[in-house]
C-alpha cells in the first residue's frame, strides 16, 4: 500500500483546510505517518479542522503560498509535499486575474523554492483540467503554474517534483451537486448552467488515489492523468433529484464567465507524448535543452494514436451510473440520512 511508504515521514500540504486536505487526513491518520502539516492563512478553518480531528499527528501552520518566509518557517524537516493551495473558483479568478496568478503561479514558485532549500525529497502539485486548453483566468493560472513546475523539477536533483491534473471533484467545497441538495432541500428549481455541458466526474478518494499513484511513479516534471469518466450536466441534476426524490424543475440559466462545453484532461499535443498506464496517462516533461536548432531539422515520427482526452470522448455515464457513482460518497449518504431517505 502506497501509505506505508508514509510511515515515520512528515507530510505537508498546503491549502490542507480544503477538501482534498481532508481527504488526506481521512486517508493517512490512522497509518504509520509521523506527522501531518496543515499549511494555510485561514485561522478559523484551522481551528474547525482542530476539533474536529483533535489529533496530535496534526500540527497547524498559519502562513500564504504568497509568501516566501512563511513557507520556510513551515517547511524544515518535511519529507514530503502535496501543493494544494489554489484560488478555484473561475468566475473570482476571471474577475481577480491578478490575484490568481499571485496565489497559482508565483505561489507554486514559492512552494517549489522553499521545498528545495529544505531538501523535502518530493512534491505533488495538483493542477486542474482547466490548465489544458485554457480559456478563463482560473485554467490559464494552473497552465502557468504546470509550466512553473515542470520548469523548476529540472533545477534540482534532490527534490522531485511532479504534478497531477484531474477534473471536477464531486461534493468538493464550491462544487454543484450541494447546491443541487440545497434547492432540493428549500423547493427551489434546481439550475443548469447548459444541460449538454459534460464534465468529468470522480470522488475526493479517486482525487487522493491519482496524488499517491503520482508519488509512486511519477518522474522529475511528470504530469499524471486518472482515465476518469464524465456526464452531463443535466444527468448529474437528474441524478441528484431522484436520489433525494426531488419535485424541483430544471431550470436553465445560460454559461457563466470563463465557463467551457466541456473539460480536457489531455491535449491532442500532450497526447503525442503520453504514456499509458493502464487507468492513468503520464505525461513526460520536455527535456530538450534551448538549442533548438536541431529540432528544426530533425522530427519526432511516433507519437500515440490518442488526439485528445475530454469529457466528450471518455465514458459518459448515464443517470443511473451517476447515482451509483453519488452513494459511494460520505457526503451523499449523509444528506439523505438527513432527508430521511433510505438507500
Amino acid at each position: 500500500m502506497a501509505e506505508t511508504i508514509f510511515d515515520g515521514k512528515v507530510l505537508m500540504i498546503t491549502g490542507g483546510t480544503g477538501s482534498f486536505g481532508n481527504a488526506v487526513l481521512n486517508r493517512f491518520l490512522n497509518t504509520g505517518i509521523k506527522e501531518i502539516r496543515i499549511f494555510s492563512r485561514d485561522e478559523k478553518k484551522q481551528d474547525d479542522m482542530r476539533h474536529v480531528y483533535n489529533n496530535d499527528k496534526i500540527k497547524y501552520y498559519i502562513g500564504d503560498v504568497r509568501d516566501l518566509q512563511s513557507l520556510k518557517n513551515a517547511m524544515h524537516g518535511v519529507d514530503y509535499l502535496f501543493h494544494a493551495a489554489a484560488l478555484k473558483q473561475v468566475p473570482s479568478c476571471e474577475f481577480f486575474p491578478v490575484e490568481a496568478v499571485k496565489t497559482n503561479v508565483l505561489g507554486t514558485d514559492n512552494v517549489l523554492t522553499a521545498a528545495i532549500e529544505a531538501g523535502v525529497k518530493k512534491v505533488i502539485c495538483l493542477s486542474t483540467d482547466k490548465a489544458a486548453y485554457p480559456v478563463n483566468a482560473m485554467g490559464t493560472s494552473k497552465a502557468m503554474m504546470e509550466k512553473v513546475f515542470v520548469a523548476k523539477s529540472r533545477t534540482t536533483d534532490d527534490t522531485v517534483i511532479c504534478g497531477t491534473r484531474y477534473g471536477n471533484v464531486m461534493c468538493s467545497r464550491g462544487s454543484v451537486i450541494p447546491l443541487f441538495i440545497d434547492q432540493i432541500r428549500e423547493g427551489k428549481p434546481m439550475t443548469l448552467t447548459e444541460p449538454t455541458m459534460t464534465r468529468f466526474i470522480m470522488s475526493l478518494e479517486e482525487a487522493v488515489e491519482l496524488v499517491l499513484y503520482a508519488f509512486e511513479n511519477a518522474q522529475p516534471g511528470d504530469i499524471m492523468v486518472q482515465k476518469a469518466p464524465a456526464c452531463t450536466i443535466e444527468v448529474l441534476a437528474q441524478a441528484v433529484k431522484e436520489l433525494f426524490h426531488g419535485e424541483s424543475e430544471l431550470k436553465v440559466i445560460g454559461i457563466r464567465h470563463g465557463e467551457k462545453m466541456y473539460e480536457t484532461l489531455l491535449t491532442n499535443e500532450e497526447c503525442a507524448r503520453a504514456v499509458d498506464e493502464g487507468g492513468f496517462y503520464r505525461v513526460p516533461s520536455d527535456n530538450r535543452d534551448l538549442n533548438y536548432d536541431k529540432y528544426f531539422k530533425e522530427g519526432d515520427q511516433e507519437r500515440t494514436k490518442l488526439t485528445e482526452f475530454n469529457s466528450n470522448n471518455t465514458r459518459i455515464l448515464n443517470v443511473e451510473e451517476v447515482k451509483a457513482k453519488l452513494l459511494e460518497l460520505s457526503y451523499i449518504r449523509e444528506e439523505l440520512d438527513a432527508f430521511g431517505i433510505e438507500y
